[in-house]
C-alpha cells in the first residue's frame, strides 16, 4: 500500500486455495480469481497522508485515513 500525489494504491497477490489438484475432482467453476490486484483511489483533499492506518484480520482489510486540521470543522465563540 501506498499513498503519492492523493493517490491511495492497493496492490497484492492472491494465490489458488488448493496448491495441488487433486485427479479425482473435476472444476467446474471457481468463484474467486488468482493472481496479482491493483486498486488506485483518489483521496479527497482533507485527507491527511500522514494519518493513514491499514488493518488486515480475518481476510478483511479495514483502511482509515484522517482528516488535515485545518479542514475540520471548529466552533467560533461569538463576543
Amino acid at each position: 500500500m501506498s499513498i503519492d500525489k492523493g493517490l491511495l494504491t492497493i496492490s497484492g497477490e492472491r494465490e489458488a486455495a488448493q496448491a495441488e489438484p487433486d485427479p479425482e475432482v473435476r472444476l467446474y467453476a471457481q468463484e474467486r480469481f488468482t493472481g496479482t490486484f491493483r486498486r488506485v483511489v483518489e483521496l479527497p483533499q482533507s485527507a491527511d497522508p500522514d494519518k493513514v492506518q491499514a488493518r488486515y484480520a480475518n481476510g478483511c482489510l479495514s483502511i482509515s485515513v484522517g482528516k488535515r486540521e485545518a479542514s475540520k470543522p471548529r466552533a467560533i465563540t461569538v463576543q
